[in-house]
């Protein structure tokens, strides 16, 4: 099957369109052109459900609807802009864009330093123009890639986007094809790849006429949002040609790097081969034919190494996923939370885990899930694993939107930062995390069908019960809950300037040492001190050798620490006066006979890299 873009409405210049839809419940379909000349024009039904006609004397910028057996009539489930919404006509596109990227190749993925942003809150305006303002702000800082939220169209004008019911249309509150285009030119003009955050284990329900056109749904799984979509069962074919053709759309037409794929333990599938299998060997296909690299990132809740592990070994072959075991390993200890999923993390052992292996739980029993937990991450390399001290979920999945600034300790932010930008992983930020913001963000839509609103209320509610956090989470469907997660900048002010000055240094850092640029879970050694609340990482690669002393105690510890012998000199202390610290109480070079005993003050992070003999 050929997966090259073909659906929907397909603007072949010259006034000529071709409008292709999957349609297999209708027996006939038209195309009712809504704007600037009303006229219905017949399509010609073809195998396996598909509707195709070239229309003549039609410009980008006409406004159309599908009419299905002469009664109801629909948005295109293929719709590349919906300008009056997602009850509104869908508009014929214009594909050309003049690219002025330059020599733009998208880098490795072990070189990515991910910042992920959600466009409406990002910027005052919320649009893909605004957020080119800021895009030096983050070159400054150091970061390599941006990491947009789902931007396929939603109802309303605000919603984290996974409510998004058409899949290939860029939401018009955000600048429509044109504008989206035109923000991964301006990233790609100053070096950053894009990836963006594609949602295909469920549609939003608002909207949503797919079930009117053909079984895009399965009644045999449900998922938190409804229906299962269709990967296995009869008809599935045409489904998965719906959203692999998806991918290649936003990786072709729009130029992007990577895709991130929402919740893919959603994405109920029984095939011989998988869909995410069949994503992932067309998107391999794809890039090898044009010479650059596209890569998929999983987002998994299951600790299921077989997504990335390679296909020659009964792997899926993506190449790299989310891990929240890092997070929930590193967020408890902070914290000191044991609610939810927190309850099977929260010892120092979790994170030295979570260094040496990626996961956490590897097929142990886990009192929060009550069943076991995660499967062996193997032969699973350190640059295929996404880190965090934050994301859009697990600050917004909280019940009143707290992110970390908000919950810990200036010193122990600083930890935080250190831990996840001196893992052997692929690091990633949340937007504003960097200065410490402390704007909430909180779930928030702005759906129309008062009942749906209601729902959706109780849904919240009943999600966060588990975590018994104090209070009512906020009504998302208050306008005031998405303004309040607006970044105020201001906050870029005394010590948050401090605060995004460290995580500066530590991006440097781990770009220009050697031992911290190597990307690897084997040249590594981590030492865990549970009872006085120090963990020891050491890492090494071409002649360079990194200790890393990451300190949880609230009060000042001694600790010896088990360092080769030699002379080991300060590349970085957080307890610095430059770093708004209590005071250092190391020197900036110290000898190690194998040992050596120091004093921390309190909650931070030291490092050191030991000095190259020289011979006489």
């Amino acid at each position: 099957m050929s997966y090259e873009p073909g659906l929907g409405a397909v603007w072949l210049g010259q006034g000529r369109c071709r409008f292709r839809v999957w349609a297999p419940r209708a027996a006939r379909v038209e195309v009712r052109i809504v704007s600037p000349q009303p006229r219905l024009v017949p399509l010609a039904r073809g195998e396996r459900g598909y509707h195709e006609a070239v229309i003549e004397d039609l410009e980008p910028g006409s406004l159309y609807l599908y009419r299905l057996d002469g009664r109801l009539e629909r948005p295109d489930p293929a719709s590349r802009f919906q300008p009056r919404g997602v009850a509104g006509p869908s508009q014929v596109v214009d594909p050309a864009f003049d690219w002025q990227e330059g020599a733009w190749a998208s880098r490795p993925l072990r070189d990515y330093v991910i910042y992920e942003l959600h466009l409406g809150t990002f910027s005052q305006a919320g649009t893909c123009r605004a957020a080119i303002e800021h895009l030096d702000d983050l070159v400054e800082l150091g970061v390599s890639a941006v990491e947009l939220m789902p931007v396929a169209q939603f109802p309303g004008r605000r919603n984290w986007g996974y409510d998004g019911v058409y899949p290939f249309a860029v939401q018009d509150s955000y600048g429509g094809p044109a504008g989206l285009k035109g923000l991964v030119e301006a990233c790609h003009r100053r070096g950053l790849a894009v990836i963006l955050d594609v949602v295909y284990n469920h549609l939003g329900p608002e909207g949503n006429y797919f079930q009117d056109f053909g079984p895009y749904f399965s009644d045999r799984c449900r998922t938190p949002w409804g229906r299962s979509l269709n990967f296995d069962g009869p008809d599935s074919d045409e489904v998965r040609r719906f959203f692999i053709e998806n991918a290649l759309y936003w990786l072709g037409e729009f130029h992007l790097d990577a895709l991130r794929l929402d919740a893919v333990h959603a994405i109920f599938d029984f095939s011989a081969q998988p869909f995410l299998e069949e994503l992932a060997i067309v998107v391999d296909n794809w890039a090898i034919s044009r010479g650059r690299p596209a890569y998929l990132i999983a987002e998994n809740a299951l600790n299921d190494a077989r997504l990335v592990r390679p296909r020659e070994e009964g792997g899926l072959g993506l190449p790299a996923q989310w891990n929240d075991d890092f997070h929930h390993a590193l967020h408890g200890l902070l914290t000191c939370e044991r609610n939810g999923y927190y309850a099977d993390f929260g010892r120092l052992e979790h994170l030295a885990r979570a260094f040496e292996q990626g996961y956490v739980y590897t097929g142990q029993y886990s009192t929060f899930r009550r069943r076991r937990q995660g499967s062996s991450p193997g032969r699973i390399r350190a640059d295929q694993l996404i880190v965090f001290s934050q994301n859009h979920d697990q600050v917004g999945n909280r019940s009143q939107g707290e992110r970390l600034s908000g919950l810990v300790s200036f010193e122990r932010l600083k930890l935080a930062a250190a831990l996840v930008l001196l893992s052997p992983f692929v690091p990633l930020l949340f937007m504003g995390e960097e200065y410490g913001e402390t704007a909430p963000f909180r779930y928030f839509i702005s759906h129309s069908d008062p009942d749906l609103i209601e729902a959706v209320r109780q849904g919240r509610r009943a999600e966060l019960a588990a975590f018994d956090w104090p209070g009512q989470p906020p009504d998302p469907q208050d306008e005031g809950v998405f303004l309040s997660a607006k970044l105020d900048r201001s906050r870029r002010q005394g010590r948050g300037q401090v605060l995004r000055e460290f995580y500066r240094e530590l991006i440097q850092l781990r770009r220009n040492r050697p031992a911290l640029a190597n990307l690897s879970k084997e040249d590594q050694e981590v030492t865990v001190f549970e009872k006085e609340g120090f963990l020891l990482v050491r890492r090494w690669a071409d002649n360079d050798e990194i200790a890393a002393l990451f300190h949880f105690g609230r009060e000042a510890g001694r600790i010896e620490l088990p360092l080769p012998q030699g002379r080991w000199r300060k590349l970085l202390d957080s307890s610095e006066e430059r770093w708004l610290g209590p005071g250092s109480q190391a020197g900036d070079t110290v000898e190690s006979s194998g040992a050596l005993a120091l004093t921390r003050p309190g909650p931070g992070v030291a490092l050191w890299t030991r000095e190259k003999e020289i011979p006489e």
